[in-house]
């Protein structure tokens, strides 16, 4: 029997390229719509799964074909109650990529024990891949993170794609990377006023907060993408990229910097606008750390 030397540092491996690429199967693969999930019912975290996406320039549904465990100095470094394996997968279909992959691919996993210490078996399993390009070798992928590997379902791979259309698309809302400057007006009546909080992006594209109050009524906010505050504009719906972008990067209260040119009073009902907003988009939630 042969024996395969694994070089898991560069996930560069010997094995025979198939001569056909794999395309994406339509524009739909890039490009494919839906409501939103219903973050309550669903087992996987939005928040989780943006994360993945937004971090891989390969996202595939593969089917696993076979797995060999990697020993010896190459698995020196596994965590403890893990096992690393040399997988190869047959693609099914390329979710997001540079536009063709080869349609059997290897990647090394790091894979953690099941109970008594057994060793989980793969073959044949239908999966969803994370991964970036080996530089070198078109038929090799690196996973991003050791979640990077996903059992497929139905619902898990239509809510991968909308994401991947929602990052993909030409009007996706910007990277925040934090607060500018944020500023309260009183009104007329006590109790009355509007709070607007400027974000800093990192195309620099505009995004604001607008808060408004008025006397004996629940604060209204809303987010504008662009220098126009639109009236009829609200609070972005949960579970979309504009509520990711905003709930997962958002600091849990302003900056002292973002205020320092208002009065006292102002600057406290801007920051108490500020926490409204925070409660009102809810926490960002994650299972797994973020990659």
């Amino acid at each position: 029997m042969a024996v395969r030397t694994f070089n898991t540092a560069a996930l560069l491996l010997t094995i025979a390229a198939p001569a056909l690429l794999c395309q994406p199967r339509d524009a739909a693969a890039q490009q494919v719509a839906g409501a939103p999930a219903n973050s309550a019912a669903s087992p996987y975290p939005f928040a989780e799964i943006v994360d993945l996406v937004t971090g891989s320039p390969i996202v595939l549904d593969a089917t696993i074909t076979s797995t060999v465990r990697i020993k010896g100095a190459e698995a020196a470094n596994v965590p403890p109650n893990t096992v690393r394996y040399y997988v190869e997968a047959d693609v099914t279909a390329l979710i997001r990529g540079p536009g063709a992959i080869p349609p059997r691919i290897g990647y090394v996993l790091d894979a953690p024990l099941g109970p008594n210490g057994r060793q989980p078996k793969y073959r044949k399993a239908r999966v969803l891949l994370f991964a970036r390009p080996v530089p070198g070798s078109a038929t090799q992928l690196q996973l991003i993170g050791p979640e990077a590997q996903r059992g497929w379902t139905a619902e898990l791979d239509a809510l991968t794609r909308r994401i991947t259309a929602e990052v993909l698309a030409p009007d996706a809302p910007p990277i925040v990377t934090g607060v500018g400057n944020a500023f309260h007006v009183p009104g007329s009546l006590p109790g009355e006023g509007e709070t607007q909080i400027f974000l800093t992006t990192r195309d620099r594209r505009p995004v604001s907060l607008s808060i408004l109050r008025r006397p004996g009524e629940q604060p209204r906010w809303a987010v504008a993408l662009s220098e126009i505050v639109d009236d009829a504009a609200g609070p972005p719906q949960r579970d979309t990229l504009l509520w990711y972008r905003l709930a997962c990067a958002l600091p849990p209260a302003l900056p002292a910097r973002a205020t320092q040119a208002l009065e006292p009073d102002n600057a406290a009902v801007a920051q108490e606008d500020y926490r409204f907003v925070l409660e009102q988009l809810g926490p960002c939630r994650r299972t797994a750390p973020a990659g």
